[in-house]
């Protein structure tokens, strides 16, 4: 009499097939998932998908800090100042203007003092005076376009260069190209204080590409490192404990695995856990600001969102690939009334911040290799926003969305600094001048990093996709 595992016995629906003499049959399939799970220029270790990869061509930029002004900043009331809202302030502007999401009125002057900065003249508001010290290492944008005048499907080009469908944003993208260059912390981190803005995670959605790339949110209102990443320590084994355990868990995960080839879910869920183990000392470090001088928690500011960019530099300073931090996920810059006072109270919390990373990041000799990118979905119109139920409660002294032209800059990374590129027209409502697509945008970073975004795919459901889908052109004239 033969004894029968119960467990063994419950064949997989691949097992129910091979035995029935479809093995060749499997195989196929088998090669046939593999080449769409590893597709593209990209060699990927499936057992170690973080570890650091050289880009296919030659590159200035290592990471990216991404710094999302969520909500849209105004380009005029920030860096495109339109010296011809002043004189049709009150005023109808002149010739044909495309709508935007809500009605807007007549010309609207920026409420704030402008003042040129460095070698390069740069011309910068008030509202970001101490980021205006850098002007000569800043690649100021002032020609950008998106698609639509609304956050969602906005936020989700910027972030994944698809406005509908669930694809995997830039972050992700980087890490599967590049990997990390610390496989003890995630290649990916999205620092977002106070919660999740609009869209929330499928702002750093990893979509069809394997699990690991997902980004990895923190909340940067908490302050220590048990309350910032739950569960970082494990008060009930010891760390030989835990690895006898995590080891005991792999074997399983290996044979449950060995009936499930190349099933990116299970490898996403086996990696999470080594991950987890490894992150218990690398990341109370990272996260342990309170281990910086006095000089730098000072030049940073205890506030927020000062901790959570000191936090991004120690995450760049140990080789995290892809940082974002987000800025307004709470009381965003989407001023429709009131944006004098609104875009001052969101500017005083950035613009030191801001200063102290550019600082920082030259001090450690780190702002040649690191792309950093300060900008939001869109930007705002030159003319008031009028009243609408609901909206800013009969105040007219805010701006409507605009996605016809707004204004980014980037600094680091292999970009012309102490350049302005590209024009809106004389009221800062319309990109006219080398204009520059939120697809070409990413087709830029990814070419500073290396990549041509034309050959930079992944095989998903019969098809090779891209961050740039079948769009994009590289800016040529940002780059040093």
């Amino acid at each position: 009499m033969h004894h029968i595992d119960p467990v063994s016995s419950l064949g997989s629906r691949r097992e129910f097939l091979r035995k029935c003499g479809m093995g060749l049959g499997g195989l196929a399939l088998a090669s046939l998932l593999q080449r769409d799970l590893y597709a593209g220029q990209i060699n990927v270790d499936p057992l170690h998908p973080l570890a650091a990869r050289r880009p296919p061509l030659p590159c200035k930029a290592k990471r990216v800090i991404h710094i999302f002004a969520n909500g849209g900043a105004s380009q005029v009331d920030t860096f495109d100042r339109k010296i011809a809202l002043d004189k049709y302030h009150g005023k109808t502007l002149p010739g044909d203007y495309i709508a935007t999401e809500r009605k807007t009125g007549a010309a609207f002057r920026s409420p704030f003092t402008w003042k040129r900065y460095g070698k390069s003249g740069l011309e910068v508001s008030e509202l970001f005076e101490k980021t205006a010290a850098h002007a000569d290492d800043l690649c100021v944008i002032r020609s950008m376009k998106a698609d639509v005048p609304n956050h969602e499907p906005s936020l989700l080009l910027m972030n994944c260069g698809e406005a509908r469908q669930v694809r995997p944003s830039m972050g992700s993208w980087v890490t599967y190209g590049l990997g990390t260059e610390n496989e003890n912390l995630p290649g990916f981190m999205t620092l977002c204080p106070g919660g999740f803005p609009i869209q929330e995670t499928q702002n750093w959605q990893c979509g069809f590409l394997p699990g690991v790339y997902q980004g990895n949110y923190v909340d940067t209102s908490k302050r220590n490192v048990d309350e910032l990443i739950e569960n970082i320590r494990n008060h009930g084994l010891s760390r030989p404990a835990q690895r006898k355990q995590l080891d005991l868990l792999a074997r399983l995960n290996a044979a449950h695995q060995a009936t499930r080839p190349m099933d990116a879910a299970l490898e996403a869920r086996a990696q999470s856990f080594e991950m987890a183990y490894r992150m218990q000392l690398e990341a109370t470090d990272a996260f342990d600001v309170g281990r910086e001088s006095e000089k730098t928690l000072e030049m940073y500011g205890d506030t927020t969102l000062g901790r959570q960019f000191l936090i991004a530099r120690r995450l760049a300073e140990r080789g995290v690939r892809f940082i974002q931090l987000w800025h307004g996920a709470g009381q965003p810059w989407d001023s429709h009334d009131d944006i004098e006072k609104n875009h001052k109270r969101l500017a005083l919390e950035a613009d030191q911040p801001i200063a102290a990373l550019l600082a920082d990041l030259k001090r450690l000799g780190m702002l040649d290799e690191t792309l950093v990118i300060w900008g939001g979905e869109f930007g705002r119109t030159p003319t008031v926003e009028l009243p609408t139920p609901g909206s800013n409660a009969g105040k007219i002294n805010g701006r409507d969305h605009n996605s016809h032209g707004f204004t980014m800059w980037m600094a680091g990374g292999g970009v012309k600094a102490g350049t302005v590129y590209g024009e809106s027209d004389e009221f800062g409502f319309k990109a006219t001048k080398d204009v520059v697509h939120v697809h070409d945008l990413h087709a830029t970073i990814l070419r500073l990093l290396g990549f041509n975004h034309e050959e930079f795919t992944f095989r998903n459901a019969g098809r090779d996709y891209r961050l740039t889908d079948v769009h994009g052109n590289i800016v040529k004239g940002i780059i040093a």
